[in-house]
């Protein structure tokens, strides 16, 4: 039989991981071929680049899009488990899961909107590929990759525990040089035992002036009136200065209130957040660094 599309497998590769048990993904394409009855020719047909089977692209792109959804969660490279939600997912009978019912998650809405917005920008860049250089086609898959692993970061912190989530916040201003010592960082936020963090922090690690901050792992969009109960919670302490961080995003109403008030409030956003994380190395790893040389002219210099 012809190999199933992405969508198609999409509901059994759900089911398979319904055990609630750690897979990877050499064991669900086993399965699933077995399961659609796939010969060993079908098995070993490869994509036009000749560079992958075709099988383990797709069923590799139904996970990315159920993993992007939060019906699935990475566990580690190359391995996956159920989340609740996909629990929730199979408790509904369906008979097949396709992107326009992935639709109802805000999480896989953000990543076709990344999506979008990536393959607009490499359809122009293709347009000029004659004329780009070879440093500029390098910036371009570099490019590409981190907004990739940016998107895939995003998810992950949404689906975190409060607590872990406290953890990250805490690691990145430290990283940022923020709050001190760790012990010092750690004593300063993550009193209020809510879904988020509040907390006052060194600005420098002499701690000659300190900042409000207040993160929130939320999915809505936050309003003006979160933001000025936060400002009003600054005055009340006489700060002056102050950082809202959410995984979500700032309203234009918001964004617009801060940037008119004497009181100095920065805003990160779940982009600006992981972002930074990138930037400052954490949760994320490298994984090849390439350097770019030049001929140096003045070693040819003979004078």
């Amino acid at each position: 039989m012809p190999i199933p599309d992405y969508e198609t497998l999409m509901l059994p590769l759900l089911k398979y991981a319904g055990d609630e048990k750690e897979h990877s993904l050499h064991d669900a394409i086993q399965h699933l071929s077995k399961l659609f009855g796939l010969s060993e020719a079908e098995k070993r047909e490869l994509l036009p680049s000749g560079k992958q089977a075709l099988m383990y692209n797709r069923v590799g792109w139904a996970r990315t899009y159920l993993k992007n959804a939060g019906v699935l969660e990475a566990t580690r490279r190359g391995y996956f488990r159920i989340t609740d939600r996909g629990l929730q997912v199979l408790k509904d009978n369906l008979s097949q899961i396709n992107t326009k019912y992935l639709e109802q998650f805000p999480e896989f809405v953000a990543f076709k909107a990344l999506r979008k917005e990536t393959q607009e920008l490499l359809e122009e860049k293709e347009e000029r590929y004659t004329r780009d250089t070879p440093e500029e086609l390098l910036e371009l898959g570099y490019q590409r990759l981190r907004r990739s692993l940016a998107q895939e970061l995003l998810s992950s912190v949404r689906r975190c525990s409060p607590e872990f989530f406290e953890k990250i916040v805490v690691e990145l201003l430290l990283k940022m040089g923020y709050g001190g010592s760790l012990r010092d960082a750690g004593e300063a936020i993550g009193k209020s035992g809510d879904e988020g963090i509040d907390g006052i922090i060194k600005e420098d690690k002499l701690g000659l002036d300190t900042i409000c901050i207040q993160a929130k792992r939320w999915e809505g969009i936050v309003g003006r009136p979160e933001l000025q109960r936060f400002v009003g919670a600054l005055r009340g302490k006489g700060a002056n200065k102050g950082v809202y961080i959410t995984t979500s995003s700032f309203s234009q109403d918001a964004i617009e209130y801060v940037s008119k008030i004497d009181t100095k409030v920065i805003l990160i956003d779940g982009e600006k957040l992981v972002e930074l994380m990138i930037d400052n190395d954490v949760g994320v790893s490298r994984l090849a660094t390439y350097e770019i040389k030049k001929i140096d002219s003045d070693y040819f210099s003979e004078e």
